[in-house]
């Protein structure tokens, strides 16, 4: 049984390898007549089938032959139990290949990360000895001291908005739109307070204010709309991708069963006995 499932994985491997051998044949960067990847993408499933199934067949002819089992139900069982190890290990083989190229790219990534951290650590460390030659303490708290004073001055709005300086009104602004994205609307105070700062900002009539935050809640309410929608249509393509992935699965193991059923079949010494003795008849 183990000689068949090892017949069948190198039959299996060999012909996927010429597979991949004729593929690249097909790529001709130079004249531009490289098959589409959706040609592509049939035409490696489809020799991936065929190679799998031959392989199965064989592997399971391999196995009831080795048996000396003349029984029928011997063979099929000496089928199941080359399908079944022969997947069982390419499951194996292909769990490790893919843990091993997401360890690998984890490391690269992490070494590039590592590296970049390090030339831009060196590039701060001397940018900061060159800032540190050319700028005094007292400019240094100066300027620390005036980003200070002009958010606390962002911070203290409420009062009219003709009074309030561009900092404060962008502030508000900024807070009231940021929570009528997250709260879906505002009370009609909120909404009037939210005009009055644009016109003052924007130095713009009462109604052009009003139709800009209209617009601009337009906007907003159309973009979260789309992105919705676009969540959804991904969301319901992946579902379909997963579903037909199971589906194309279970027929190519169904397949493979078949095959090593079959091959075994062919394999057992009474109907081998048996074509022989016709064949001399």
């Amino acid at each position: 049984m183990f000689a068949g499932a090892a017949i069948a994985l190198m039959i299996g491997l060999m012909l996927n390898v010429l597979g991949t051998a004729v593929g690249a044949m097909l790529v001709d960067t130079t004249a531009r007549e490289t098959p589409a990847a959706s040609s592509f993408g049939i035409g490696a499933g489809l020799w991936l089938l065929v190679s799998n199934l031959i392989g199965l067949a064989s592997g399971g002819y391999v196995a009831a032959r080795l048996s000396g089992t003349a029984d029928g139900t011997d063979g099929t069982l000496h089928g199941l139990a080359v399908w079944a190890t022969s997947f069982l290990v390419s499951a194996v083989l292909l769990g490790n290949l893919l843990a091993g190229v997401a360890s690998t790219a984890t490391r690269s990534a992490s070494s590039i990360l590592g590296g970049l951290a390090q030339g831009a650590g060196s590039v701060a460390s001397a940018a900061g000895e060159q800032i540190a030659n050319r700028t005094s303490t007292e400019t240094v708290q100066s300027t620390t001291q005036s980003l200070i004073d002009r958010a606390q001055n962002a911070l203290s709005g409420g009062g009219d908005p003709a009074a309030m300086n561009s900092d404060q009104r962008k502030a508000e602004i900024a807070n009231l739109v940021r929570r009528r994205i997250t709260d879906g609307n505002l009370p009609a105070p909120d909404r009037e307070r939210l005009n009055g700062l644009v016109a003052a900002e924007f130095g713009i009539p009462p109604q052009e204010a009003q139709q800009r935050v209209d617009r601009l809640e337009q906007q907003t309410k159309q973009a979260a709309e789309q992105a919705e929608l676009r969540a959804r249509e991904a969301a319901d393509a992946t579902a379909k991708g997963a579903v037909w992935t199971s589906f194309a699965v279970f027929l190519t193991m169904l397949l493979g069963m078949g095959a090593a059923i079959l091959g075994a079949r062919r394999g057992t010494r009474e109907a081998f006995a048996l074509r022989t003795t016709a064949t001399i008849r």
